[in-house]
């Protein structure tokens, strides 16, 4: 009887010893586990209007790379708290340049649009837009030279908050986001187009990604793009009023030295304290990969020296543990 409850005791101690090693050992795979996820997690967020090309290449960044999670954070007033990617439309403070690394992904043009449906569209799709007026309709200035032919009515829609469109579009022209007239609508740069959609009188600036139908390549339904002098020669021409495909608008601002219609870079950036190995790889991946799918959503094609030296910068960066 001893001898079978010292045996008993025996499995017991050797059964507990068992279970123990293998709870350590599950364990150390979920913190394994987790920290590998940690790891390969990346966090976006930035400007929105870039959030459908973006997301196409984390579709195929992840797809060639399965381990990695990829997340666009929405920006809404502010930017998220914690995130390893910045995706943005304007040229920071230099305060700010020093602090991050950058690659140029693609550039961005800005065109009025208006609804169809107003007068302003009537006119202005024949006429069109010279420097002058551009800046009378769009501006505040009560220096600038004043068309008294403009009496079309119309009601400009614009961004509320700082951002990188109407940044763009005033500095282009000499002014400052504040300077820009019309109702400031909270929000993202598409909602400046649902406003101006319900707005008989409504027009605005947009990026070609948002004015374009990006599958039939045609204006979106509703919307008229509004022609500008792009040779600067005060007048808009036949050739300069062809808007009616996307594929052809791009190919004329990506080929001719253009006039009235603003252009920036749209880069990614990473804090240079960042860490982050997966965010560091998949910014590489981009600098490789961006430049097949600008043109479908819009984007015009950045400059290959300066992109290649900002991928050098990277490729240093990524060395750094």
């Amino acid at each position: 009887m001893l001898g079978l409850l010292t045996s008993l005791f025996t499995i017991m101690k050797k059964l507990n010893t068992l279970l123990l090693i293998s709870g350590l050992s599950l364990s150390l795979f979920t913190t394994t586990s987790a920290q590998e996820q940690a790891d390969n997690k990346v966090i976006i967020t930035g400007v929105r209007f870039a959030y459908p090309l973006v997301e196409k290449w984390i579709k195929e960044y992840t797809a060639a790379n399965p381990k990695s999670q990829i997340v666009i954070e929405t920006r809404t007033i502010t930017d998220p708290q914690k995130y390893d990617l910045l995706i943005e439309a304007y040229d920071q403070d230099k305060e700010v340049k020093e602090t991050r690394e950058y690659i140029s992904i693609g550039r961005y043009a800005l065109l009025p649009v208006a609804n169809s449906k107003s007068a302003f569209a009537k006119d202005y799709a024949e006429k069109g837009l010279n420097e002058k007026t551009y800046k009378q309709i769009f501006f505040h200035d009560i220096y600038a030279e004043k068309d008294k032919s403009l009496t079309t009515p119309y009601t400009i829609y614009t961004r509320l908050q700082k951002a990188g469109a109407p940044l763009t579009f005033a500095r282009y022209f000499g002014y400052e986001q504040q300077n820009i007239k019309g109702k400031a609508i909270a929000g993202a740069d598409e909602h400046l187009i649902k406003a101006l959609l319900k707005d008989d009188t409504g027009i605005t600036y947009t990026t070609p990604g948002l004015a374009y139908d990006l599958q039939t390549r045609k204006p979106v339904e509703g919307l008229t793009i509004i022609p500008v002098d792009l040779d600067g020669n005060g007048r808009v021409s036949k050739e300069e009023k062809a808007l009616d495909n996307l594929d052809n608008v791009i190919a004329s601002l990506e080929t001719e030295k253009i006039k009235n219609v603003p252009v920036e870079y749209l880069h990614f950036s990473i804090d240079k304290h960042n860490s982050n190995p997966e965010a560091k790889k998949f910014l590489l991946w981009v600098a490789a990969n961006a430049e097949k799918d600008l043109h479908q959503y819009g984007y015009l094609k950045p400059d290959g020296k300066r992109v290649q030296n900002e991928k050098e910068k990277l490729e240093r960066f990524q060395a750094v543990k």
